[in-house]
């Protein structure tokens, strides 16, 4: 039977409760147990893969094709383990199943309440989540902050798991914010106080207490926060912010928390192998010399937009001994008159993914900039059709060549070398309904792709509608397009790149979001290679 560990937050939002999360993760699985993680969200959206990036960063996708939270990534890239669709869910999706129930007449028409009714939905995927993986341990995140409505059903649900499991088969680690308050000089435990005071007035008393601070947290203060809150004094843990995230799991370790975990569950404290990860850190901190990137793409007033992109540029980056700087470039102010200007400097270009016709034009910009200026170019979703675009225009000839998906802005005739997928054309419904998930690309031998991957057949996960338009397919190749990967049946182009370029790729898949700290993404090593040639050069 799999142990649970539910991870609540308090004071404010925005606090690491995923990073915490994650972190204890990857301590239990460096102990040798499996371990998977979930996140609870109680917002209504059914996914968040209608939200725009604004409102709740990147749309995280999963193996199995699954548009998840961004803390899916974090999971990920911690505790090194692919995700599936059961470790995401919203309220809005549990609300959605019991209506579709209750309208086919499963209640027998009973009375349909939250409890029960909706607690017990939310104890099943729980449950589910532990039986679908076959973990140890399943930690689980519950989204927003204690004291919000909307997470009430979430905190209700996960008290009667506890009850229901038993004692030492449940733990809560509640994550709150100790503010420094500057006219005093000093941290101020009362906020915590109160938010565990009210988490307790639900039913539930944490077991640990995380204090995110920007200021030390001292013996003295976490002795009263014990005091306060009814719990053990080293069971009070620091996390101050650190350097980078991935200190975080080292800094818990040296507390503790991981064999405390483990002693309330009743699990013995196996051997832990944290060198891979000691390694990581160890060449993180030995990276000397800076390499700029810049990322053109629309939303860049919100850096977790493109988190998992950013995460993958670093790994890279400490990979090749090397700081990386992300430039966000607002592509919608990107013109091939300000090119040189913004993008002079830079020793890569990155190009993501995205929808809508806002900044196109400044991402095929982007593209032509690199492309004519042998700028290291990587090229990802809407990137590699942004980078399609600029080819067909300038090298085939074919005027002001664009997507379908602009079709309704662009001149009757305009070429549409990349259209809708045939199976999109009737598909009215925008939440799940892109080609999702993880599929299969053929690589080309010879190219950069195949020299990238090394391997003849690679997944990667998608997220999107429109295609490369095979109607034009031989006029880009006799151009001198190169397509590097394709469709097993050779239907669809997966990845293209130019031959006589240091290096010009780009993929219809999102290979970011398989990237990880200590195993970096092939195309993203390859990437940051080229630009750290060019600086070199």
């Amino acid at each position: 039977m799999a142990k649970h560990i539910f991870v609540t937050g308090g004071v404010v939002s925005s606090l690491g409760k995923g990073i915490t999360a994650a972190s204890l993760g990857q301590l239990l699985k460096a102990r040798g147990y499996k371990v998977t993680m979930q996140k609870m969200d109680p917002y209504l959206n059914v996914d968040p893969g209608t939200m725009s990036p604004f409102q709740h960063g990147e749309v995280f996708v999963t193996e199995d094709g699954h548009e998840g939270d961004l803390d899916l990534g974090h999971y990920e890239r911690f505790i090194d383990e692919n995700l599936s669709r059961e470790s995401n869910f919203t309220q809005g999706s549990i609300y959605q199943t019991l209506i579709a129930r209750e309208r086919r007449g499963d209640f027998l028409g009973g009375t349909v309440q939250v409890i029960p009714h909706v607690t017990e939905a939310i104890k099943e995927r729980i449950r589910r989540a532990a039986e679908q993986s076959g973990a140890d341990i399943v930690i689980s995140e519950i989204g927003g902050t204690i004291g919000d409505i909307e997470g009430l059903p979430f905190i209700e649900a996960a008290r009667q798991f506890k009850k229901e499991m038993g004692p030492g088969n449940v733990l809560f680690v509640h994550v709150t914010l100790v503010p420094y308050i500057a006219a005093a000089h000093e941290v101020k435990t009362k906020p915590t106080q109160h938010s565990v005071k009210e988490l307790r007035s639900l039913g539930v008393q944490p077991d640990f207490i995380v204090c995110r601070s920007d200021h030390e947290i001292t013996d003295g203060v976490r002795e009263k926060i014990a005091l306060f809150c009814d719990v053990d004094t080293d069971d009070v843990l620091a996390c101050p912010d650190e350097p980078s995230i991935y200190e975080v799991p080292i800094s818990l370790y040296e507390q503790g928390f991981d064999i405390s975990a483990l002693a309330k569950m009743g699990l013995a404290p196996r051997k832990i192998k944290l060198a891979p990860w000691r390694a990581f850190l160890k060449a993180k901190d030995a990276c000397s010399g800076d390499l700029d990137i810049a990322v053109v793409g629309k939303y860049v007033s919100l850096p977790d937009a493109y988190l998992s992109i950013n995460e993958a540029l670093v790994a890279a980056g400490i990979a090749a001994g090397r700081h990386v700087n992300v430039h966000l470039i607002d592509g919608e102010e990107l013109t091939d008159k300000n090119a040189e200007k913004v993008l002079g400097a830079m020793d890569g270009i990155l190009v993501p993914g995205g929808f809508g016709a806002r900044a196109f034009e400044g991402k095929i910009a982007a593209a032509r900039y690199a492309r004519e200026n042998n700028v290291p170019f990587l090229g990802i979703c809407l990137g590699l059709q942004a980078a399609v675009c600029s080819f067909a225009r300038d090298v085939c000839g074919l005027e002001g060549a664009t997507s379908a998906e602009f079709a309704d802005a662009a001149p009757e005739g305009t070429p549409l070398v990349i259209d809708l997928m045939p199976e999109q054309e009737d598909v009215e419904d925008k939440g799940g309904t892109m080609r999702l998930g993880a599929y299969p690309c053929k690589v080309v031998p010879g190219t950069r792709a195949a020299a990238a991957y090394g391997e003849p057949i690679v997944y990667e996960r998608h997220r999107h509608r429109y295609e490369v338009n095979n109607a034009y397919r031989d006029a880009l190749v006799e151009g001198g397009l190169v397509i590097s990967g394709l469709s097993p049946d050779e239907r669809l182009v997966e990845m293209i790149e130019l031959p006589d370029h240091p290096f010009f790729v780009a993929s219809q898949a999102h290979p970011e979001f398989k990237s990880r700290p200590t195993n970096p993404h092939p195309l993203f090593r390859a990437f940051v290679e080229a630009a750290n040639e060019r600086k070199g050069a």
